[in-house]
């Protein structure tokens, strides 16, 4: 149980983005899928287990191979051929180096148009004087004009893409978020479940008739260790969700206000190089020259982030899809062995066999004898019909077992053994015809459904034992999830990609428009003067 709680611990505080779910939360075919839930006497939700396939021996895997053949900065921009591996830090270069080239652009932006400000102020502060103008540049200003409106739209499209893109992509993580803490919250109910009949079946008595000392010893163990594993799974659970949460709404913010704040900064600026607003283009452009370079740095982010998401989904494929291959995941997420997965079904199925046998024990020794009435508490006037004895689901080796004919299964004893209760007296003497009264019937009851949440949650602890519990989890996210989240992350990072572009060319068209807005004034200007002092020495 130690490993199932590390497994699922794993799984929660990856799915951020692991799938993002990178190390709570993420295969198309060759996973297997949950058996329907049942609902049986008693409350129990049970999975059918599958049978194991043949363990390959010496066989390795190397996840997620062909997308992670990228250059590693750290080994001299080597291919780095270690496939995913999140405990290799030459994983995580060959990762980050994914998103260099924003990150180049983005320094590139900032100390290049910086240089580019600071020369245009020495020229204007140093060297600026008056020239004549004597032709004016009318395609120039027109052409000027057209690309500055062309790349507004680029920059308001992106700032559209990017808002709608965050909002699915928050959404679908969120789903992922859900679906990976709802599995834990059914685990941990299950492990609870599974305690609490433990307990009962520790205690259990029938005409104080009891299990073993020492199998209650061995019951004692096994519940700590599930109390202690579902307690825990509970506790990472709830921590790490809340967490994620947290930086997942963080992110969506930042999203937005970017998203906003691009959109408000590419209308401002059209608005204001039409307008002639001078100053307030260059105080816009000094604001914006920041925030570009900003935007850059975010989108290198999300495009590093799209890669480590999208190799996680391809290695959860993968291992889903090669069990019993050796794997990166393998040593973060350790399975135990068949034979230690055999070992608690045992435990689970002997504790079943020695329930029922307890239950068979009275119905033999004590419901179906005919006793004296000096025979003291096993006398109660026992009459009718023999009761039917409880089916045991295993043989003496602990395998499967058809029922004897006159044998009633775990599922419908309750009913069967009510039609041999009698009605007893004031003093617990059989009043009317009947082997069983109704307080010995209501222990067999006890019994009987310890015995069927026992049987039928075996399957259940072996999969969570043998990590098929997580990798059916695992292939339910890589197909239901995984498509959403990296068609998503593509929709924010191109949208960042546009909105940078977009409004980074812009900042160049506000300075070339209002540069040949100004020349362009100044010349109709000119002209006009021309003409004026041409008609005043004409009158004169």
């Amino acid at each position: 149980m130690g490993s199932s709680l590390r497994i699922y611990s794993m799984c929660i505080s990856s799915a951020s983005l692991l799938s993002l779910l990178l190390c709570i939360m993420h295969p198309t075919t060759a996973f297997a899928s949950f058996s329907p839930e049942e609902t049986v006497p008693g409350g129990i939700v049970h999975l059918e287990a599958s049978p194991p396939a043949p363990l390959a021996e010496n066989s390795s895997l190397i996840l997620a191979a062909s997308r992670t053949h990228r250059h590693d900065p750290l080994d001299n921009f080597k291919r780095y051929g270690g496939g995913w591996n999140i405990t290799n830090e030459h994983y995580w270069a060959s990762v980050g180096f994914t998103g260099a080239p924003y990150f180049a652009i983005a320094g590139v932006w900032f100390i290049g148009f910086g240089l580019v400000l600071l020369v245009l102020l020495c020229y204007h502060c140093c060297c600026k004087r008056r020239v004549k103008l004597d032709e004016l540049h009318e395609k120039a200003y027109t052409i000027s004009l057209i690309l500055l409106i062309l790349f507004t739209c680029a920059g308001i499209a992106g700032s559209i893409l990017l808002y709608v893109g965050q909002d699915k992509f928050h959404r679908n993580i969120s789903h992922t978020l859900d679906y990976v803490v709802d599995q834990s919250e059914f685990t941990v109910q299950n492990l609870r479940n599974v305690s609490g009949y433990l307990d009962l079946a520790k205690t259990m008595g029938i005409d104080q008739v009891f299990l073993p000392v020492s199998d209650q010893q061995n019951i004692d163990d096994l519940n700590r260790k599930l109390n202690r594993a579902a307690n825990d799974l509970e506790s990472k659970t709830k921590e790490n969700s809340r967490t994620i949460r947290d930086v997942l709404d963080n992110v969506r913010f930042t999203l937005i206000v970017v998203a906003a704040a691009m959109l408000v900064l590419a209308f401002l600026g059209l608005l204001f190089s039409i307008f002639g607003l001078k100053t307030l283009v260059y105080f816009l452009v000094l604001g914006a020259w920041f925030l570009v370079a900003g935007t850059f740095i975010l989108c290198g982010v999300f495009v590093l982030l799209n890669s480590a998401v999208g190799d996680t989904c391809v290695a959860m494929k993968e291992w889903v899809a090669h069990p019993y291959e050796d794997t990166a995941l393998d040593h973060i997420l350790p399975c135990v062995d068949v034979a230690t997965a055999e070992q608690s079904l045992n435990q689970s199925k002997t504790v079943t066999s020695k329930v029922v046998t307890v239950v068979n024990k009275v119905l033999s020794t004590v419901a179906n004898s005919n006793f004296p009435p000096n025979a003291g508490p096993l006398y109660y006037n026992q009459s009718g019909p023999l009761v039917p004895t409880l089916c045991d689901p295993y043989t003496g080796r602990l395998d499967d077992r058809q029922c004897n004919a006159g044998e009633v299964n775990l599922t419908n004893a309750p009913q069967v053994w009510k039609n041999y209760t009698c009605t007893v007296s004031s003093s617990g003497i059989c009043a009317t015809t009947g082997r069983i009264t109704p307080d010995i019937y209501k222990q067999l009851i006890v019994a009987v459904n310890i015995s069927y949440g026992l049987y039928h949650y075996t399957p259940f602890l072996v999969n969570l034992e043998d990590c098929t519990f997580v990798r059916e989890t695992f292939g339910t996210i890589t197909v239901d999830y995984c498509p959403g989240l990296r068609q998503h992350l593509r929709w924010v990072y191109i949208g960042l990609a546009l909105v940078s572009t977009g409004i980074m060319l812009s900042i160049i068209f506000w300075v070339v428009y209002s540069k040949q807005r100004r020349r362009r004034d100044e010349y109709i200007k000119q002209h006009a003067d021309g003409q004026y002092m041409a008609r005043e020495n004409n009158k004169s």
